[in-house]
């Protein structure tokens, strides 16, 4: 049985990752998001160690800055979060086409 993670572990690590593939410094990320520029770095930083939890409004910039859906920052497993990435970057189109498909195969199951 896989090991339980807390969810403020799996934001730290998706937050980490969503900022080091977009090729930010926590200073950028911070400041991206809102946050004043003097402790910008310092404010990812202890969320990315998960010291902090930012808050829900917080969490949005973020995730805006990051071009990610705050879905993905609390998705504990791997194949979820690399289906939402995946599927955000689709157009609505193609999107209901996949979900549609999705669902069809989960009925069938």
């Amino acid at each position: 049985m896989p090991q339980k993670i807390s969810p403020l572990a799996v934001l730290s690590k998706r937050l980490e990752q969503a900022r080091e593939r977009k090729g930010l410094s926590q200073k950028q990320l911070g400041i991206a998001a809102g946050l004043d520029r003097f402790v910008a770095s310092t404010r990812i930083n202890r969320y990315e160690r998960g010291v902090h939890q930012p808050d829900p409004v917080t969490i949005q910039r973020m995730a805006d800055a990051l071009g990610v859906p705050a879905a993905y920052l609390f998705a504990s497993d791997e194949r979820l979060a690399r289906m939402i990435l995946a599927f955000s970057s689709l157009p609505a189109k193609a999107q209901d086409s996949v979900l549609a498909e999705l669902e069809r195969a989960a009925e069938r199951r």
